[in-house]
């Protein structure tokens, strides 16, 4: 009997897991105000204005390739239920749309007794909660700097940079999204526009993920400047769409490489 309490416990004994962030443009970590040369096909020197971004579905890999999720710990200000916001810009410099906190770790639990060589998550808001009220949704939800217009919902990544002349900004986030009723919720989006990443190699405290904002503007020209607002007839957004990882304009989806794994 005592054995039989003993496996019971072992088997529902849970673990603490930190799932470390790290914003970079190629191998200079990314801060507010700072100038990085040689991005783009342009080879321009950007400052970063905005980077941030949400995650859901946080999932670890064991050695055997079977998915555990990680019930992440709920702090009241960036992690709602299994969505978590990830901030690194902070209000200093050129990035007036933030503030002075950031956020740049995902903490959880996972079951223990397991070797975790993998890590899995989305990019983006789940769909019934990227369609909620802004207003009314608990942080992080409830951020004007990461509302849309109301179809669409939630940004699901505003990264925003200059360069000596121009702006550029990206924002991720659903398109085509149209109600079944007037006046009601949307029920279904053309482009859902959520990237699933799979990092095969990541190990719970000795690995970080890095966010390569030179990866993602490697094959795009910011001395044009613009935005790209994730809508499909916009030219700009189609290098940026394959970096994430997604499909875009009738293109299949290809590898992702805006997320890497890195060490701390």
């Amino acid at each position: 009997m005592i054995l039989l309490l003993l496996a019971a416990a072992a088997a529902n004994a849970a673990e603490t897991v930190s799932i470390p962030f790290r914003a970079v443009v190629g191998s200079e970590e990314l801060a507010c105000g700072r100038k990085y040369a040689g991005v783009g096909l342009s080879k321009s020197v950007i400052t970063p204005r905005d980077f941030r971004f949400y995650i859901h579905n946080v999932r670890l890999l064991d050695e055997a390739g079977k998915e555990w999720p990680v019930d992440l710990a709920q702090d009241g200000k960036w992690v709602l239920d299994d969505v978590a916001l990830l901030d690194f810009e902070d209000g200093s410099a050129g990035c007036r749309n933030g503030s002075p906190e950031t956020n740049r770790v995902v903490t959880g639990t996972v079951p223990a007794g397991h070797v975790y060589r993998g890590l899995r998550f989305t990019l983006g808001v789940p769909f019934a909660k990227n369609h909620s009220d802004l207003m009314a949704m608990p942080s992080p939800l409830n951020l004007t700097a990461m509302g849309w217009v109301w179809n669409a919902g939630r940004r699901f990544a505003r990264i925003e940079l200059a360069t000596a002349t121009r702006a550029f900004s990206i924002h991720l986030g659903s398109t085509g999204c149209t109600p079944d009723a007037p006046n009601s919720p949307p029920a279904k989006c053309v482009s859902p526009n959520r990237a699933e990443v799979e990092l095969k190699d990541f190990e719970p405290g000795r690995s970080v993920v890095q966010a390569d904002l030179g990866a993602l503007l490697r094959d795009s020209d910011v001395e044009r400047g613009g935005a790209c607002e994730s809508d499909p007839a916009t030219a700009a957004c189609a290098p940026l769409f394959a970096h994430f990882g997604l499909p875009f304009a009738g293109h299949a989806a290809g590898a992702q490489d805006f997320f890497r794994v890195g060490l701390p």
